[in-house]
């Protein structure tokens, strides 16, 4: 089995994000996640749940190696004030999260808000405090190149750890042009500012090949950078068990 697949498969945020989950659902979903582990195989990154279900997860999860991360910022849209979305990052981490996936108000930046892109950003890194942020931007709606670079370094220059292309939460979610654009501002960024950060590919990946194209595509363009979790997510409800089963087969 290629090497690079089993390093796949330890960059995934296992995901549930439905307006169905529970106390039960959450914590069956998160031990068969930990029950996906062998000698060869290691464990997923994380797995990213809703605030509310953050102390569940962990739970479900102790002593594993398996991170909890949680979504904030009023997701999916992103359309609260910013305290709120303060709350609820502090709400996420005294939970128990180590890392939050943060969604950004593209409307605002749409508007010419890259100042408040930042602020906000910065805000919510400082609310992180040492804990991981990822910023989600949300390309779909985006759409523009310019606009998703922009959006991309602007969260960069605030403090955003990751970059990540979508909630998974609209129709269109992480395709080839995104993930290109905003990998090229991580490269720049990277180049600039000799700091570590990472790229988060999520939204409508179900298949292995389609994770394989955005490894791949990271390893392209980050030539000189060591491909790994601490640099490379994706975020997947569907893809996991698939890649369990063809890397255990």
């Amino acid at each position: 089995m290629p090497s690079s697949l089993t390093t796949l498969f330890s960059c995934i945020d296992n995901t549930t994000l439905s307006g169905t989950d529970s106390v039960e659902s959450v914590a069956a979903f998160c031990k068969a996640t930990a029950a996906m582990q062998t000698i060869e195989v290691p464990h997923v990154a994380s797995v990213c749940v809703y605030p509310l279900f953050v102390e569940t997860a962990k739970k479900s999860l102790a002593g594993t190696s398996i991170r909890v991360a949680s979504v904030a910022g009023g997701f999916p849209a992103g359309q609260i004030p910013l305290n709120l979305k303060l709350d609820e990052i502090r709400y996420a981490i005294d939970s128990g999260a180590d890392e939050i996936d943060f969604v950004i108000n593209r409307g605002r930046f749409l508007q010419g808000g890259e100042n408040h892109l930042f602020d906000e950003v910065a805000a919510a890194k400082e609310a992180c405090k040492d804990h991981t942020l990822k910023v989600i931007i949300e390309t779909g709606e985006l759409v523009d190149a310019g606009h998703i670079y922009s959006a991309s370094m602007v969260s960069l220059n605030a403090g955003a750890d990751f970059i990540k292309t979508s909630t998974g939460k609209i129709p269109v979610g992480a395709t080839p042009f995104a993930a290109y654009t905003m990998l090229c501002a991580l490269r720049d960024f990277i180049k600039n500012n000799k700091k570590e950060v990472g790229f988060k590919a999520a939204g409508g990946i179900s298949t292995p090949s389609d994770a394989l194209f955005y490894y791949n595509l990271a390893e392209k363009i980050l030539k000189d950078k060591n491909i790994t979790n601490q640099n490379f997510r994706i975020g997947a409800s569907r893809l996991t068990a698939k890649m369990f089963k063809i890397l255990t087969e």
